[in-house]
């Protein structure tokens, strides 16, 4: 299967949800098993809260800032970042043309994570 960014913004903003009543700014592209893969196009204020599975963030296009569990980091086109199951989340300051894959896997409450 193949998706692209053009596809999904095509779609965006998706229906209203009660946390985004003007339109989710964010739309599932495909899925299979654990995995989902959506794109993220976050426009206003970023409401998102602690999710189930690990999730995985890559940058497509713009910039922001991620806060993840209280640490912020810059976001630019070509960066990865992880977040844990659970662990509260948010993008700020983004640009007006920002735009990540999101893929979420594993089970709810996250993958067991060893020592180190």
């Amino acid at each position: 299967m193949k998706v692209s960014i053009q596809q999904a913004l095509m779609r965006l903003p998706a229906a209203p949800t009660a946390t985004y009543p003007d339109g989710a700014p964010f739309v599932t592209m495909m899925a299979g098993g654990s995995m989902s893969v959506e794109v993220f196009a976050p426009r206003g204020r970023d409401r998102q809260l602690p999710h189930a599975q690990d999730e995985l963030y890559f940058v497509h296009r713009g910039t922001a800032g991620l806060v993840i569990g209280g640490q912020r980091f810059d976001c630019a086109p070509g960066d990865a970042f992880f977040v844990a199951a659970g662990v509260e989340h948010h993008f700020e300051d983004f640009s007006d043309d920002f735009v990540t894959w999101v893929v979420f896997y594993g089970p709810e409450g996250g993958e067991r994570q060893g020592p180190g």
